[in-house]
């Protein structure tokens, strides 16, 4: 499996887990030819501090069953953006609140929008 299609399977997965827990206008954006960040932004929303922590919660879980670890979690105790760093996968899940606010659909408009069924395939 060449390193995209990982990252396609960790996408995958990670949409899998956001939807398992509810999570809001779940949206991936393939950034892979426009950034050396990653292969692909996962962005979701929550509708409070106990969702949003549980949506990274069930993200870290499930892509942790199949060894993938984060590398860095920021803003877990606030909960009102939490980043998972998985390396070529970095996962965004805020509040309604932030998720307006920080709106990084529009920062990330370059990249390319990725239908979560096609992810699949």
């Amino acid at each position: 499996m060449s390193d995209f299609e990982t990252s396609r399977k960790m996408a995958k997965m990670a949409v899998d887990a956001l939807e398992d827990r509810k999570g809001e206008d779940v949206r991936v954006i393939d950034i892979s030819s426009i950034s050396t960040l990653g292969d692909f932004f996962i962005i979701a929303a929550g509708t409070n501090r106990n969702q949003v922590q549980a949506l990274a919660d069930n993200v870290q879980e499930k892509l942790g069953r199949e060894g993938f670890m984060t590398r860095n979690v920021e803003g877990y105790e606030a909960a009102n953006w939490i980043l998972l760093d998985f390396g070529d996968i970095i996962v965004h899940v805020f509040n309604s609140e932030m998720r307006v606010f920080y709106d990084l659909e529009r920062i990330w408009r370059d990249g390319k929008e990725v239908d979560t069924a096609a992810l699949s395939e």
